[in-house]
């Protein structure tokens, strides 16, 4: 986890966990586990889905990121930029975020985008040694994320 400078101020932060969705179906697929060890194994009915819930929810909770931004720089789970770097940022909603995710992706561009949160924001680098154009971060409130990262 990266960390602030102590001197900096944060401005903006957010958790993306995991929605409801993606809980049901880690209990649905780990309840499905116990019907394929049924004709074989009926201890195996319990243990294995417990076990499997167990590890799918380790897995799911993994997937979940913070988004912190600072007065200085800007944190995307283990990802950060300074914000001097930082030339621009756009909210999108959820059909500007699918066709920025879709056909208007750059393959140079960097992503930490998440199944669960269906709105994103676009912010735009400027930096002479990275070649990369913008990043596009999932997030479940994209306007005040993005007014956080204007300049």
């Amino acid at each position: 986890m990266a960390t602030t400078q102590p001197e900096t101020r944060v401005v903006y932060t957010e958790k993306l966990g995991p929605s409801i969705g993606m809980w049901i179906l880690i209990v649905i697929a780990a309840a499905s586990t116990a019907l394929m060890v049924l004709p074989v194994w009926t201890a195996g009915t319990i243990i294995l889905p417990v076990v499997s819930f167990v590890l799918l929810a380790w897995w799911l909770r993994s997937l979940g990121i913070s988004i912190i931004v600072t007065e200085r720089q800007l944190f995307v789970g283990d990802a950060h930029i300074d914000r001097r770097y930082i030339t621009d940022a756009t909210g999108y909603d959820d059909e500007d975020a699918r066709t920025a995710r879709g056909t208007g992706l750059d393959a140079r561009a960097f992503l930490m985008l998440r199944p669960w949160a269906k709105s994103a924001v676009r912010i735009d680098i400027h930096d002479e040694s990275d070649p990369t154009p913008y990043w596009l971060v999932s997030s479940k409130r994209p306007l005040e994320l993005a007014a956080a990262l204007k300049p």
